[in-house]
């Protein structure tokens, strides 16, 4: 019951993403994002849209991140692309490193820019998702393409996606231990996040994380409260913060490689938001009245903080703290 609640509350966040659409043009066009890969250590690659680091010091949306693991006997691929075009790039960077099988998939998400290239693994390929991720696009697919053609365009191959069921779920709070062969990926669901079915996954060893869109990218981009949830956002990662090695590599899950900083700046902006908003809720100020007054002058920057910050962070906070 627990993931049917979150799946309603889930489709009315994107609906309301959707009627503030950010442009008449696509937020990145997948039909022209050439993807690169970067070796972080042996073995563990991040995939990268072109020009990412570039974009993301000026604020502005990148494309999707992705990475690989190989290990001695196979290989797991994070996130597989939003249409076949990008899952065609991904897998040639994959198959420029190395011949192994390709044994698994994971999904930060149910979004489609994480999932829907799903249809295009080989068949051998096993699918891992959260479980709410899993019951999300079996019962809203159709819905959620309509929301990513609005945002990313007709005639970027987000049409011709359809449902492909995964193989192995991963639970609320749960963790899955996956050996290559010498190498241990580690799978786990730290708390609502931002859809309440994301998945981070890390090899800890080498100290690398990707973390799906929780982190969108480094500073300014912020958190996206798509869902609400602003105090367990804020929450899982504080635990992420807590759990993972200082020096660890993040790989967001639309920027460059970045620091743990990265998480410690989307804390801190959470903090001010739920400051900020709990004042003002204390001077009975309207919903209209708070987003005038928690402008967070300290964390522009962010290309599209104008309606992420007013149009989904305050509104959400606002309804969660009153």
């Amino acid at each position: 019951m627990k993931h049917l609640v979150l799946t309603a509350a889930l489709i009315v966040g994107l609906a309301s993403l959707a009627s503030v659409a950010i442009a008449q043009e696509p937020v990145w066009d997948a039909n022209t994002v050439i993807l690169e890969s970067q070796k972080l250590t042996d073995g563990i690659f991040a995939v990268i849209p072109q020009g990412a680091n570039e974009m993301a010091d000026k604020g502005l949306p990148i494309a999707t991140t992705s990475g690989f693991v190989v290990g001695e006997e196979s290989v797991l691929v994070i996130d597989t692309m939003l249409n076949k075009r990008l899952n065609a790039q991904l897998f040639g960077l994959i198959r420029a490193e190395t011949d192994l099988p390709i044994r698994y998939a994971v999904n930060t998400s149910f979004h489609g820019d994480h999932s829907y290239g799903n249809q295009y693994l080989p068949d051998e390929t096993i699918i891992i998702q959260h479980g709410a991720a899993s019951e999300f696009i079996g019962e809203h697919l159709e819905a959620d393409k309509m929301f990513m053609i609005k945002n990313f365009g007709e005639g970027r191959g987000i049409e011709d996606i359809a449902a492909t069921p995964a193989n192995i779920l991963v639970g609320t709070n749960g963790q899955l231990e996956v050996n290559l062969g010498g190498v241990i990926v580690n799978i786990r669901d730290y708390g609502f996040a931002q859809t309440g079915g994301d998945l981070f996954v890390s090899v800890p060893k080498a100290n690398v994380l990707w973390t799906g869109n929780p982190v969108i990218a480094k500073a300014p981009a912020l958190p996206w409260l798509l869902d609400g949830q602003l105090i367990e956002t804020r929450d899982t990662l504080e635990a992420v913060l807590a759990t993972v090695d200082a020096q660890t590599q993040i790989v967001p899950g639309h920027g460059p490689v970045t620091g743990m900083e990265t998480i410690q700046w989307n804390i801190d902006y959470l903090n001010a938001v739920e400051r900020e908003v709990k004042a003002a809720l204390a001077e009975g100020l309207s919903l209209e009245q708070t987003i005038e007054r928690v402008q967070l002058s300290d964390f522009q920057g962010y290309a599209l903080f104008g309606w992420v910050h007013p149009g989904l962070n305050v509104p959400a906070a606002y309804q969660d703290l009153r």
